[in-house]
């Protein structure tokens, strides 16, 4: 048996790389589904001070993560009540958990919400990260925005390095993720070319640079259809070649 026969034979180990708590999410639903998943955690998330906007200058809140609800801290309470726009399912959930009315949950990103946007909802607080994309404002209506969370990179995890010497698959849940994993990789000499990436959209695949072994995009901005990706990525590894979409 040749090494690449030899390497296409084992189980290709997946690589989540978000932060807790959604590394623990994502590490149960891929071993439920058979796969040989490792956290290593790339960012810590630590609170940063913000300085709240008076409820009555608020319309609606604007979320495109948990972590805003995790991390505002005691200034969130004034804001319970309020109707919410979330990005998605998990920042749904976790507001309607902390007592915010939902009224629209989006798939392709805080900006394709907006489009919908309420016309009672003219004033809007945007709960965000340090690191984030930048929105256009509709048209006779006005974003504040507060940061409360910051990513923080971490160094190399014990035990990654090892595990990207041979064909791995790193699963891609933000812009940053992909940005500093190809840092990483270059700064420990870590050779891209047996490195398979799966991406859980355009915007993040297009931090990640070029030379991996393979490159692919979700279906759809989930959790849930990465996941169905990393499973197929790993298919087309075991077999020694691309299966179409």
């Amino acid at each position: 048996m040749s090494r690449a026969e030899a390497e296409r034979a084992m189980p290709l180990p997946i690589l989540i790389l978000r932060p807790e708590p959604g590394a623990s999410t994502t590490l149960a639903a891929a071993r439920a589904a058979g796969m040989t998943a490792h956290v290593f955690s790339l960012f810590e998330i630590r609170a940063l001070p913000w300085e709240p906007v008076p409820r009555a200058e608020v319309d609606a809140l604007l979320l495109g993560s948990a972590n805003a609800l995790r991390h505002g801290g005691t200034a969130l309470t004034a804001y319970r009540g309020l109707p919410a726009y979330a990005v998605g399912e998990t920042t749904a959930r976790a507001a309607r958990e902390f007592g915010l009315d939902v009224i629209a949950t989006g798939k392709g990103g805080l900006q394709n919400m907006l489009s919908a946007l309420d016309p009672a909802h003219r004033r809007l607080l945007r709960l965000a990260g340090r690191e984030r994309i930048e929105l256009a404002t509709p048209k006779g209506a006005e974003i504040i925005t507060r940061e409360v969370y910051a990513s923080e990179p971490r160094p190399l995890p014990d035990g990654m390095g090892a595990l990207l010497t041979r064909p791995a698959l790193a699963l891609l849940h933000s812009g940053e993720a992909a940005a500093h994993l190809s840092t990483l990789c270059d700064e420990a000499g870590i050779a891209r070319a047996h490195i398979r990436l799966a991406a859980i959209g355009p915007r993040v695949s297009a931090r990640a640079g070029t030379g991996w072994a393979d490159l692919q995009c979700a279906e759809s901005p989930d959790d849930a259809a990465l996941l169905a990706l990393a499973a197929r990525m790993c298919q087309e590894a075991a077999s020694g070649h691309h299966l179409p979409n």
